[in-house]
């Protein structure tokens, strides 16, 4: 998608439009801060948990009977702001994933507060990692622990570090042994160029479908369960790999 900046009201008109043009898909992935930009002005931009963009989120699910899938400014409890991202499944039931890696570069962690847990949600018989931009640079906190089958990266990813992009999502998907959706916006805001890269990249590496650099499009792609799990069953580097805990020192 290119994004409006900062108005959510455009922004969820033309997602909704893509979802319904493109309906019989499981789940939906949409940019990070989808309906505004990556914006650090939280004050002015932020919703509350039941706010308008998660109506809007449970609504379009059950009317494409699939699971909706982006981020949000969001006001937390205690008055804070998160980068979340929801996954609203058609019945209505909602899983959110604070970003835990905040883009200092930006002066994102001035504005926004880190989660702090990994958040997994299993969905017709798949486990979903969220992850949000910037956590695919931190392959610890990635790392499968045997616990999902596709990770999902929403992003506002500049055109000036795409090779980054690039080579990290199908690094993620190497050595998690996992499927991995990276869905970025393409367009300019005022402070950056995005030229796309969404893609969804196999278990082995490889791109198995991707959108065109500079263009709004939607691409599909079906996970093979079958084909995962005899992949991990033939080749179990997943079960191989080091038992370690990194602890941050005092």
């Amino acid at each position: 998608m290119n994004l409006a900046w900062c108005d959510a009201q455009e922004n969820l008109r033309h997602a909704e439009q893509f979802i319904m043009n493109h309906r019989g898909a499981d789940v939906y992935v949409l940019p990070e801060m989808f309906t505004t930009g990556f914006c650090m002005e939280p004050e002015r931009i932020a919703e509350p948990m039941e706010g308008p963009t998660l109506q809007w989120m449970r609504r379009v699910a059950a009317e494409a009977d699939a699971a909706v899938v982006g981020s949000v400014a969001a006001i937390a409890p205690d008055g804070g702001y998160k980068n979340r991202m929801y996954f609203v499944e058609p019945d209505g039931r909602m899983t959110h994933y604070d970003k835990r890696h905040l883009f200092s570069y930006s002066g994102e962690d001035k504005h926004y507060d880190a989660g702090t847990e990994r958040v997994i949600v299993e969905f017709r018989g798949v486990r979903f990692f969220l992850q949000v931009c910037y956590d695919l640079r931190f392959p610890v906190f990635g790392r499968n622990l045997d616990d999902y089958d596709v990770a999902i990266y929403v992003a506002n990813w500049p055109d000036k570090r795409r090779m980054a992009w690039d080579t990290l999502l199908r690094a993620r998907a190497i050595e998690n042994q996992a499927v991995v959706i990276g869905v970025n916006r393409v367009g300019i805001d005022p402070m950056c160029v995005y030229d796309g890269g969404t893609a969804a990249i196999d278990f082995f590496g490889y791109v198995a479908e991707k959108c065109d650099d500079n263009a709004e499009q939607v691409i599909t792609y079906e996970v093979n369960m079958d084909e995962l799990h005899h992949y991990r069953d033939k080749f179990p580097s997943l079960s191989d790999s080091d038992d370690f805990r990194l602890l941050k020192q005092e």
